[in-house]
């Protein structure tokens, strides 16, 4: 399928989430979820900046784990808290590295042009070279 493919490029994805962590508190299920992997990226599958976040990350030879809020039942109430988090009305693409947020997608590239992503995306085990 043309679509897997296109998610094994993303690195891991996850379609769903598991039924016990549904119960749980959004804020708590966002921080539990951006420490669960080096990098994290929540997401809307039509979402053209997530895409090209997406293709940044993978560009650069990092698997991030990618969460499509469109496809969670309670991704409504993920992106509430996420838009809390960055204090605006951008709610996606969002990226944790290494369980710390950096923001959306003007953070991501302003961390890359001014050559703070790599510090970071090593440090948080995302890349080793």
């Amino acid at each position: 399928m043309q679509y897997q493919a296109a998610a094994e490029r993303w690195g891991y994805y996850v379609p769903s989430m598991r039924q016990s962590i549904m119960m749980v508190d959004p804020l708590e299920r966002v921080v539990r979820l951006a420490s669960e992997s080096a990098v994290v990226i929540f997401s809307v599958s039509s979402c053209c900046m997530c895409h090209a976040v997406k293709r940044l990350f993978c560009g650069m030879g990092v698997s991030p784990t990618v969460y499509e809020l469109d496809q969670d039942p309670n991704g409504k109430d993920i992106e509430r808290v996420l838009m809390r988090l960055l204090g605006n009305s951008s709610t996606v693409p969002v990226v944790f590295i290494g369980g710390k947020l950096v923001g959306a997608m003007d953070r991501v590239m302003a961390s890359h042009i001014n050559g703070t992503l790599v510090p970071l995306l090593k440090e948080a085990g995302a890349l080793w070279l």
